[in-house]
This record gives C-alpha cells, sequence and structure tokens, in this order.
C-alpha cells in the first residue's frame, strides 16, 4: 500500500511511504455527489484524531455520474471553501473501470471484506501502521459513525 507516489493537488508529489506508522484512512471523494457533506464528517473525524498518527487521503474521482468534474484548483477551493478541509487532498484519478489508477486496482484487488469493487463516491478503506489495508467501510456509511470509529479507535491503540 505505501509502495506508491501519488501527486497532491497542489501539483506536488507525495510518497505514501511518508506515511508509515500512521493509520490512514483512503476515500475517494467527490464534490458533486449526494454524499458531498461527508467531507464535513470527514475533517470532523481528522481534528478529532489530530497528533494521533491518524490521516485521511482524499482522492478525487470522476467515475460515478460524472459527479467530480472540476480541475485540481478548483477542488481544492471546493473543499477548502464549503467544509475547511485539511486532511490531504490528492489529484484525481480513476478508482474504477479500464484507466484504474494502480493503487486502487491494489485496494480492489483485495480479498473480501477489505478488498472489492468501489461502489460509489466515498468509500472508505483503513490501513494499519505497517500499510496493511484491514477494514472497507461503504459509501454510506458515515465518518462518525460508531463501528468506523471503533475501528480507528482499535487501530490507534
Amino acid at each position: 500500500m505505501l509502495d506508491f507516489t501519488m501527486k497532491r493537488l497542489d501539483g506536488s508529489e507525495q510518497s505514501l511511504s511518508s506515511y508509515k506508522g500512521n493509520v490512514l484512512m483512503l476515500v475517494n471523494v467527490a464534490s458533486r455527489c449526494g454524499l458531498t457533506p461527508q467531507y464535513r464528517g470527514l475533517q470532523d473525524l481528522y481534528k478529532r484524531f489530530e497528533g494521533q498518527k491518524f490521516e485521511i487521503l482524499g482522492f478525487p474521482a470522476n467515475n460515478f455520474g460524472q459527479q467530480e468534474p472540476g480541475t485540481e484548483q478548483e477542488i481544492a477551493q471546493f473543499c477548502e471553501r464549503n467544509y475547511g478541509v485539511t486532511f490531504p487532498m490528492f489529484s484525481k484519478i480513476s478508482v474504477t473501470g479500464p484507466d484504474i489508477h494502480p493503487l486502487y486496482a491494489d485496494l480492489t484487488s483485495r480479498p473480501a471484506p477489505v478488498g472489492g469493487e468501489v461502489q460509489w463516491n466515498f468509500q472508505k478503506y483503513l490501513v494499519n501502521r505497517d500499510g496493511e489495508v484491514v477494514a472497507r467501510f461503504d459509501p454510506q456509511t458515515e465518518p462518525g459513525d460508531p463501528a468506523l470509529v471503533k475501528k480507528i479507535e482499535e487501530l490507534l491503540a
């Protein structure tokens, strides 16, 4: 999981290996989706566990209903202006289909219950401190869902 280097919204390169030792939540996001208000919950979760080696990594994707049509700059402005997002956001990628990004090809190729096709925007994957994918939560699972929060707390303990 941590062998990938990704481009941030600002154009800089970020090696995911720099997150080794952290608990990660990878989320494919979109700004024109019925689930877009989850950005607020993600930001709340990020602040809640701030300083505890927890990171949320947002990956904009335009795969579902063309709900992320914006440029990197537009996405960054939208997230900051509407939800005060401070967690790391990366450049738009494909999370399904023939042009799937290798990171998501890796995530989705894992066996159930942690792998499987991305169902929609805001699907969440949890990665432990060693870079192993350990849980997947469906798009409809709110960031503050008790089961999700409990799993994060277990991974941080």
